[in-house]
Parts: structure tokens; sequence; C-alpha cells
């Protein structure tokens, strides 16, 4: 079982200073990967049901990313997620390419079709389009990072005639992970990407979304330059090793905690202080880590 940190670029670990500390405190302690949240704008006043306030301090994922990989040896540096339609493909696939480099070679790359109207109608992309966009940025960003003479035609980007330095230093391309538990996403994930990412699940959940990754594996042809689906969770609570255990049963390959076990904390995105988070980290190597 891999163990991953989540929450690396923002709440406490919105200070940079902060940032760097638990990355480094956690790949002491064994952790596989550090992984960011995003959301470009939050509305304000939050709706009902949301549970992030506006002024909750989310770094940029490209920033956090570098600013980590620059300060570790080891640590996979991973974006979980980017809101991949609110994204201009050609510039997100510069960017990404420039953490891999500058990680050398230790970027996960995770997207997702996002979900919050108020960031879509602010980016003026309409969110009827997030799917379509989805599927099309994907395969441009794929183009861009793996092709010798970088070229596609898509819906809503295409380039031909271009050729873009760096390339990541993962070849043909980073690993790709694409979050959400919708059933357009788990096909997506069978089909276009080297990985599936869950959040805030229990085992009973992940049970369901594993059947179903495992029907639409049957329904649907998946390259096989993708190799087998990765499994990545973030546990909704406190894991402990026979919590971590059924996850590995169920074929998880990779947990990715919470900097907290405070269930209550979480729901309010209240920022978790930073002993607390080293605790957690420190917790997770005594027990599951060499799981």
């Amino acid at each position: 079982m891999k163990i991953g940190l989540f929450a690396i670029n923002y709440g406490t670990c919105a200070d940079p200073d902060t940032a760097v500390r638990v990355a480094q405190h956690a790949e002491s302690a064994g952790f596989e990967s550090v992984w960011t949240g995003e959301h470009l704008v939050l509305p304000d006043p939050a709706p009902r049901g949301f549970s992030m306030p506006p002024t909750l301090p989310l770094l940029d994922t490209i920033v956090a990313l570098t600013l980590v990989a620059a300060h570790t040896d080891a640590i996979k540096v991973a974006s979980g997620i980017i809101v991949l339609p609110l994204r201009n493909p050609v510039v997100l696939a510069k960017e990404l390419a420039s953490v891999d480099v500058v990680s050398n070679g230790r970027l996960i790359a995770g997207v997702a079709a996002g979900y919050v109207e108020a960031e879509f109608a602010a980016a003026n992309v309409p969110m009827a389009e997030r799917g379509a966009r989805m599927e099309d940025y994907i395969r441009a960003l794929r183009a861009l990072w793996s092709m010798d003479r970088p070229s596609y035609q898509g819906q809503f980007v295409s380039f031909s005639g271009i050729d873009t330095h760096p390339r990541p230093r993962q070849r043909p391309a980073p690993p790709i992970v694409i979050g959400g538990e919708a059933p357009a996403a788990l096909r997506r994930a069978v089909t276009m990407a080297e990985g599936w990412y869950g959040f805030g699940l229990d085992v009973e959940t992940i049970r369901r979304h594993v059947e179903a990754l495992r029907r639409l594996g049957h329904e649907h042809e998946r390259p096989a330059e993708l190799g087998r689906l990765e499994l990545t969770v973030t546990p909704l609570g406190p894991v402990d090793r026979a919590l971590a255990e059924q996850y590995a049963e169920l074929g998880v390959d990779r947990l990715v905690l919470l900097p907290h076990s405070d269930t209550d904390r979480m729901h309010r995105h209240a920022p978790a202080p930073l002993d607390r988070i080293l605790r957690t980290i420190d917790t997770a190597a005594e027990q599951i880590v060499t799981l």
C-alpha cells in the first residue's frame, strides 16, 4: 500500500514554509506522495451544503508542487486534482512538464471535471461542456508530452507545426489520474488514464466503485499502454492498520490521508494545527506505511 498526504497547498499548508516542513516530514516518514487540492475561486457566500469558506487559502497547484519538489528528493508530487476544463491545455502541458523536470520525474497529474458552478462562470467556461473538454484536453496533453512532432485536432483545442521542450522526464508522459465518482469519470479513468482517484470515501462506497470500474473494464477497451488501472483513495476520517487492510483487500493501491483525523474539522475545512499534521504523519508511519 502506498501512502500519501492530502492538502499540501491549502489550509495550514498554504503557508509556504509550513508546506515544505510537512512535505519533508512526510518524506522522512516513508510517505510515497503529497497531494494538492484545487479551486481557482470559491463562491461567496458559500452555497448551502458547500463546506469550503470563501476565505480558505489555496496556493496554486503548479506553484505548490514546484515549491515542494524543490525541497524534497524522493517523495512524489501530485495534483489531487486540477480542474482540467478550466485550464488551457497547451499552457498546462508546459507547466506540468516543467514540474516533472524540476522534480526529476516525480509528478502524478491528477485531473477532474469540476463541480462548482460559480468557478466555471468566473472562468467563462460552460459547465455543460466540462466532460467533452476533459477528454479533449487529456488527448491534447498526451500529444504535447509524447509526440515527436506534436499535432492534435479536437473540438476545443487544435495545434500543429509546433514543438515544446523540455519534454517531461517521465516518458512517454507523467501518469494521469482521473478523479470523480460519476459514471463518466469512472469510464474516463478506465479508457484514458493510468489511475482513478476517489475522495472522502468509506470502504463500502469504494467497494461499489471498484465493482463499477471492473464492469467498465469489460465494456470498454483499455489501451494496453496505460497498464493496470491504479486505484487511489482518500478515506473519510482516521485510518488505522485494520482499515487500511480493508482498502487493500479491495484492490486500492494508494491511500492519500487527510492531514488530520478530526472529521468535523475536515468538513468545516478548519486548518489543522501543524503539530497535529505532523502527528498524523507519524501515526501513519507507525501503523500503515509498512503495510
